[in-house]
């Protein structure tokens, strides 16, 4: 099929986003868009390829290596090619990848052979190829553009992991990597922070920046590790597994991940593909998937290299959660609050596992400091449970003509004539009228919602029902119901409709900071509800309290202060309140607990091995402490689960102390 105008011009354009990007990587150790990112856009230059591959060039970069030698470094030229790996993204390709290896070994060797895999860790670091003549090393070298490196002996001979001379005197050439633990990075940083310097953003980046200084002291100072994965020349017999040849390594003193598994077939690859990824953080250094080898030496022979990789071997990279997508669209989704949120309808991608086509720009400041406009290509982020968020534009890859996004004077959903205003002394546009019918269907679902009356059976769809049918107009409504009422709706017969009456009436009785909660007041989360309730402990006296007698309580600041009272003077607000407490109680406010966890404040993040984020919050607040939502230096310390995301890195560069779930049930 021949090549449009604009697969051309995508093409064209992607080549020079991944150059620049790479050059600067590989070159000059600076990271302007995360790896992820970028192998988003190699992965679709490669595919935009094989579509039309009348379009490949030699000087692609899907066809080469990337790297070149820094001029302050003596050249080294590798007496074998340095390849990279081609990477695989998903269970379906790297399936793809065990049939072509299985057709080209049984074309050679029959149907009954049989090749098998090993399984390694793939170790974000910078790689290094270290030679040994008679046992003593001579040279360590960079990867370079793959035949070219440079030497960095000097500073290599600094890691206390790399043998100096090995326990016999053989001729060998090795591959590995040189890599930073997270701890290392935090403290390298900290240090770094105190001498006004610039941090280093990850571990990889720290990793190349010190084994690129002239001063090997420099180098030796900092907490640098190696693994070695691969025998690229030896003066010995070589093995005849990859697997014996881990064995040869380590016999000869070179420190070997251990964390490798010999896999008879696919399925067992991605077994332990998926074990990995499930405790990927469990280690101090970061890895991003792993390396699937053919483990038969002749069968790799067999399968031999490409231009630039071998056949034989694939980088099984972990689901993204940082991808490259198009924005189609940007749309104003209203909050119960009347907030309006910037939200980008994207082109259809698979980040962190999960197909997303929507993801927030959070505010109007947001989107002018990324610049994103329709057309755009952005990154997307996902980490754990937490929203897709656009973090970044490739500004290499925008249409001609892309508008600079405005927000706009009016927005039909939110009631009356559309009015939106922006907030004062805030970042975000909010609807003028504050009972819009979206506006007012949001705070419904929130009311019933866990967080607040937690209503068993009434769900949003059935608010949404209730709503349409004018049986709740408002709060107190929802109290006032009978069986009567809703039966006969649809999907209401007898028994649905006594269960939902019987939830209702079991949610009569609440605390009063999860009333504030239900009641959707601008600026109150949880957390600030239960300031409020303690100080407080009424709602008549909540009502009568004044802003400056708001600000004084800890942790309540002006913004907060004159959201509350603003929202109890509103009458509308005190009408609608006086209507629900003649069909609810607020229990009484019990006197602030003691516990093991008194005055502790706690973040958690990740999903946590057996408790629920809601279980793991309230058994937290029931021992004393004070659960928050973002790490700061008086974050007393964060519980991660699987997939942390920031919070865990925030906490390791503010030498905030990092716990399990184990950990803290053992606390309490």
């Amino acid at each position: 099929m021949p090549a449009t105008e604009s697969a051309r011009e995508r093409i064209r354009k992607l080549r020079e986003a991944i150059n620049r990007y790479r050059y600067l990587y590989h070159v000059e150790d600076k990271e302007e868009i995360s790896q992820e990112a970028l192998d988003a856009l190699k992965h679709e230059l490669t595919f935009l390829e094989q579509e039309h591959p009348e379009l490949v060039t030699s000087d692609s970069p899907t066809q080469r290596v990337a790297g070149k030698p820094l001029p302050g470094f003596k050249k080294v030229v590798h007496t074998t090619p340095q390849w990279s790996f081609n990477d695989v993204f998903s269970e379906e390709e790297f399936r793809a990848f065990d049939e072509r290896v299985k057709k080209a070994v049984r074309e050679r060797y029959g149907t009954s052979a049989t090749p098998t895999y090993t399984a390694e860790l793939k170790i974000d670091g910078l790689k290094v190829v270290l030679t040994y003549k008679g046992g003593v090393l001579t040279t360590a070298a960079t990867r370079g553009d793959g035949r070219v490196g440079e030497d960095v002996t000097m500073n290599v001979r600094t890691i206390d992991s790399v043998p100096l001379t090995l326990t016999r005197p053989v001729d060998v050439v090795v591959e590995g990597e040189v890599w930073m633990g997270k701890k290392g990075l935090a403290d390298l940083n900290r240090e770094r922070e105190k001498a006004g310097e610039a941090t280093f953003a990850n571990p990889r980046n720290a990793a190349a920046g010190s084994i690129r200084q002239l001063d090997p002291k420099i180098a030796a100072a900092r907490k640098l590790d190696t693994f070695i994965y691969d025998l690229a020349e030896t003066s010995e017999e070589k093995a005849e597994t990859q697997s014996d040849e881990l064995a040869y390594l380590r016999a000869l003193g070179f420190k070997v991940n251990r964390e490798m598994v010999i896999a008879k077939d696919a399925d067992e690859v991605l077994d332990f593909w998926k074990k990995t990824q499930e405790n990927r953080d469990d280690r101090d250094y970061l890895i991003d998937g792993i390396v699937v080898k053919v483990n038969e030496v002749r069968f790799q022979e067999t399968l031999g290299y490409t231009g630039k990789a071998p056949r034989f071997a694939v980088a099984f990279k972990f689901p993204a959660e940082q991808v490259t997508t198009v924005v189609e669209e940007i749309a104003l989704q209203i909050g119960r609050t009347g907030i309006l949120t910037p939200v980008a309808h994207l082109k259809p991608v698979s980040v962190a596992g999960v197909t997303v086509s929507r993801a927030t720009l959070h505010n109007e400041d947001q989107i002018k400091r990324l610049d994103v406009r329709v057309g755009d290509t952005v990154v997307i982020q996902r980490a754990g449970d937490v929203i897709p968020e656009v973090v970044q534009v490739v500004p290499e890859l925008r249409p001609k003509g892309a508008k600079a996004y405005v927000f706009p004077k009016r927005v039909p959903e939110c009631g009356g004539d559309g009015s939106i205003e922006r907030v004062p002394g805030m970042s975000a546009w909010r609807c003028v009228n504050k009972r819009g019918p979206v506006e007012q269907r949001r705070r419904f679902h929130h009311f019933v919602g866990k967080h607040a009356f937690d209503i068993e059976g009434m769900g949003p769809k059935t608010v949404d029902l209730l709503m349409e049918h004018g049986l709740i107009t408002s709060y107190a409504d929802i109290f006032t119901l009978t069986e009567g009422d809703v039966e006969g709706l649809p999907g209401f017969a007898e028994l649905a409709a006594k269960n939902l009456i019987k939830g209702i009436r079991a949610r009569t009785r609440i605390s009063l900071d999860r009333l504030l909660v239900a009641l959707s007041i601008p600026q109150i989360g949880e957390e600030t509800a239960r300031d409020l309730a303690r100080h407080f402990k009424t709602v008549a006296a909540l009502e009568k309290a004044s802003v400056p007698e708001l600000e004084r309580i800890e942790n309540i600041g002006g913004i907060v202060a004159r959201s509350v009272n603003e929202w109890f003077r509103d009458p509308e607000n005190r009408d609608m309140l006086r209507g629900l407490l003649k069909e609810v109680t607020v229990e009484k406010v019990v006197a602030k607990l003691e516990g093991a966890l008194s005055g502790k404040t706690i973040v958690l993040t990740g999903s946590l091995p057996t408790l629920s984020r809601d279980e793991a919050t309230a058994r937290i607040r029931s021992a004393g402490g004070k659960v928050t939502g973002s790490v700061s230096r008086s974050t007393d310390f964060v519980v991660a689960g699987e997939d942390p995301g920031s919070k865990y890195d925030k906490a390791l560069e503010l030498g905030v102390p990092v716990i399990t779930e184990a950990d803290l049930l053992k606390m309490l």
